[in-house]
């Protein structure tokens, strides 16, 4: 690998998780990354040669496998400015903010080559070849029949799907298009190609699981930045105001959310309902309170999810309440019953059945909604639980279970705490987690302590 390229790569994997001061909220400028404390991220600018080098490390490594493992001989990507295929941006070099006019992708697997074509008035290049450039509307559509016939594929995949919306980029017009260009013994070979999208989208690399863990811990530092006295005055601070720091401060390392962080608070007298599907008030934080928030970023195309958990003391109050203490080993013990029950080739629903039984055979108020992550926050792959249907899931729940594949660890418990009376607490978590075909493993750990507001 080019020194550059690991030099940039090497920042992006910068640093142990630090809490930064509020004061630094804006970070500094410093050889081209946004420094704080000892976290690095990398400015727009040099997040290229990294991005990039992981997405033709994909185009290179894993697509002639997939197409191979879905077959299909040939794959059609095509797109229009302002409707991009949502598959388009995971494909193309950056910087690439939208398609130009129509812009085409041709994958073609042949029998001893694989062939990464576009057909675009205007060259994508490197590492792309130009299979046509120039001309008008109608040339460029010709031009993409004759490349076709030429090759004469004999499974073509176009992005059409009744049940993945990530798999149903192709629009309308474009179908139509695309089919009445094609002779019909050639339109006659267009397939779905569903299966192939869900597994480049779910599919993590090796380069991209190496930079996965820092992206995570990005997330969780801020979370423990914000969940403490530099934040949060008791009395006076409203979980508004701690989301939106945490917001202000995403925006401020130029790390994007994919939405808006959430923060609510439990305690004595808020009662929760053993089947209430989620406890916790919005408003002003007291001593005595335990606090939740629930956030997720993008940075070098990888998304995050995470949920944790902090308790405010009270005056005097020298550590957590030890029932307090128990109910989050309960949350690590739901986390483990179902990261045990991950197997390769087990579906969605099989894999919630078997940790349901095991939250069952414990005598424990679980309840799983756990999601693939990657290019998305919410990502195609297996949905294991939804937070209203702890049964089976259709489709997506039917989708099994693969290797280098990752998920938001998603769902709740909950306890009796015997310094609340006996009221029940909601131990809601999500921490990010990847299967490599053997065992999950955790990105950058997980929660098996209260974050603690003095």
């Amino acid at each position: 690998m080019h020194f550059i390229v690991k030099l940039a790569i090497g920042l992006a994997l910068l640093g142990a998780v630090m809490f930064v001061q509020p004061a630094e909220a804006q970070g500094r400028f410093e050889q081209g990354r946004t420094v704080t404390g000892d976290r690095s991220v990398l400015a727009f600018r040099d997040r290229i040669i990294p991005e990039n080098e992981m997405t033709r490390d994909r185009l290179e490594n894993l697509l002639p496998v997939l197409m191979e493992e879905t077959d299909l001989d040939m794959w059609l990507v095509i797109n229009r400015e302002y409707a991009e295929d949502p598959v388009y941006f995971t494909l193309v070099p950056q910087p690439a903010f939208a398609a130009r006019r129509t812009t085409i992708l041709v994958f073609y697997r042949g029998e001893d080559s694989f062939e990464r074509l576009t057909v675009n008035r205007y060259p994508l290049g490197d590492p792309y070849e130009a299979a046509w450039e120039g001309g008008d509307l109608d040339q460029q559509w010709r031009a993409l029949a004759a490349l076709i016939a030429e090759k004469d594929p004999q499974r073509i995949g176009i992005n059409v799907s009744d049940y993945w919306p990530v798999a149903d980029g192709l629009t309308h017009g474009l179908h139509q298009r695309l089919v009445s260009e094609l002779p019909d013994h050639l339109s006659d070979r267009l397939v779905s190609a569903e299966d192939l999208v869900i597994r480049w989208i779910e599919t993590r690399s090796d380069l991209e699981l190496q930079a996965y863990g820092h992206v995570v811990g990005l997330a969780r530092s801020v979370i423990s930045e914000a969940f403490s006295s530099r934040v949060i005055t008791p009395g006076v601070t409203t979980t508004d105001d701690v989301a939106w720091y945490i917001r202000q401060r995403f925006e401020a390392l130029n790390l994007s959310p994919w939405f808006n962080p959430y923060v609510n608070v439990q305690r004595p007298g808020l009662v929760c309902e053993a089947n209430q599907p989620f406890c916790g008030v919005e408003g002003k934080i007291r001593r005595g309170d335990i606090i939740h928030t629930d956030v997720g970023i993008c940075y070098l195309k990888l998304c995050t999810d995470t949920q944790e958990m902090g308790y405010v003391a009270k005056l005097g109050e020298a550590d957590v309440p030890a029932g307090l203490k128990a109910a989050l080993a309960v949350g690590n013990q739901w986390q483990d019953h179902l990261t045990s029950s991950y197997k390769l080739g087990r579906t969605g629903n099989e894999v919630l059945a078997e940790t349901r039984a095991k939250c069952d055979a414990d005598n424990m108020n679980c309840a799983t909604y756990t999601h693939p992550l990657g290019f998305f926050g919410h990502a195609p792959g297996p949905t294991i639980g939804m937070w209203d249907n702890q049964g089976d899931t259709p489709v997506r729940g039917d989708w099994p279970v693969h290797a280098n594949t990752c998920y938001a660890i998603e769902g709740n418990v909950k306890a009796a705490v015997p310094e609340w009376n006996g009221q029940l607490a909601q131990i809601k978590l999500e921490q990010d987690a990847c299967f490599n075909g053997e065992r999950v493993d955790y990105l950058a750990g997980r929660q098996t302590e209260w974050h603690v507001i003095r």
